[in-house]
């Protein structure tokens, strides 16, 4: 995307080609700094970079990968704290732009471990992430990216859907284009319409990644082995299946492979799935063999389980090979 309030800025900018290209979700996630009580009763609160797309962007650079992150935030002070922080994590900005009429969104959430984080989003009228425009493309960057990562939020509204799309056509099935199945539920006004476009942007990826609810939008399947060949049935080389405690299936042409868990004491679990997915995304860039990029994700997210925030907690890979080795000794 092209940052329309800078245009020298943008053309001074040499070519680059990104290992890891993100597109959709940005916001300020506010998280109570109390554990265990509800928004009503918490006292003082943290404030964080947020969002699955560039959280996922922030976990691959932390593992040395280039990123950058295609999204869209108000021009207000939130807005320059989000694009800052992006910068700040060695993500590159340069597709963050600022939209006038809307405000920066902000999420909250209560943490209740190990298993319950409500969370609240504020993007109202509309959040600017979904205000991103297919005209505006980087084109050249989308089609060169090693991979590229878009998400079914990005399918729930105009402009952001065409654009979307049409990143996927543009791309047409080069590299690792991976689909982050993301149904939230309060973003669409029903499953069959999610599933609709959802499957849609199946036949252009090469990777779907979800846990059985959103499975279950994308395909109709809850049960893991189901799932996974429904979407590849849609066309994907590979499905990724997480299965909460379960641990993780992960089924391509040749091979599959189930992973357990890694066991932590989980702090706040809303940041592990981007965690894993930047981890995803940095084995398949290395050509590792399946089961272990899957136990590298799966370790990756589970130390950000065990931490507080989720762009802050992004561990490196020295991090994620430790607890390999040692087990859930994480902090």
């Amino acid at each position: 995307m092209q940052d329309t309030t800078s245009g020298s800025r943008r053309t001074r900018e040499a070519a680059v080609t990104f290992e890891v290209l993100t597109m959709g979700r940005i916001g300020v996630d506010v998280y109570p700094l109390q554990v265990g009580v509800g928004l009503e009763d918490v006292e003082t609160f943290g404030k964080y970079l947020g969002g699955s797309a560039t959280n996922v962007a922030v976990a691959a650079a932390r593992h040395g990968r280039r990123a950058a992150v295609i999204t869209r935030t108000g021009n207000d002070p939130f807005g320059r704290f989000l694009r800052r922080a992006v910068r700040g994590y060695g993500v590159d900005d340069r597709y963050v732009t600022p939209v006038e009429s809307l405000p920066t969104p902000v999420t909250f959430c209560e943490i209740f471990p190990p298993d319950d984080f409500p969370l609240y989003f504020y993007r109202f009228p509309k959040a600017p992430d979904l205000e991103i425009r297919l005209d505006e493309l980087d084109y050249e960057a989308i089609r060169t990216a090693g991979v590229l990562w878009v998400t079914v939020t990005g399918l729930s509204a105009e402009p952001s859907r065409s654009a979307t799309l049409a990143a996927l056509e543009a791309r047409a099935k080069a590299g690792i284009t991976v689909l982050d199945l993301d149904y939230r539920p309060m973003f669409w006004p029903s499953r069959a319409e999610a599933r609709r476009w959802v499957q849609r942007a199946l036949e252009q990826a090469t990777v779907a990644v979800g846990n059985l609810d959103e499975c279950d939008t994308a395909v109709g399947e809850r049960e893991p082995g189901a799932a996974a060949k429904a979407l590849r049935a849609l066309g994907v080389d590979l499905a990724v299946v997480k299965q909460g405690p379960r641990g993780v299936l992960a089924v391509d042409g040749s091979t599959a492979v189930e992973v357990p868990p890694v066991p932590v004491e989980v702090l706040n679990g809303l940041g592990a799935g981007d965690a894993f997915g930047g981890a995803l995304c940095h084995g398949l860039l290395g050509g590792w063999p399946l089961e272990r990029v899957m136990r590298f994700a799966n370790a990756a997210g589970a130390i950000v389980a065990s931490r507080l925030a989720c762009a802050d907690a992004m561990p490196t890979p020295a991090e994620v090979e430790a607890l390999l080795a040692v087990g859930s000794d994480v902090r």
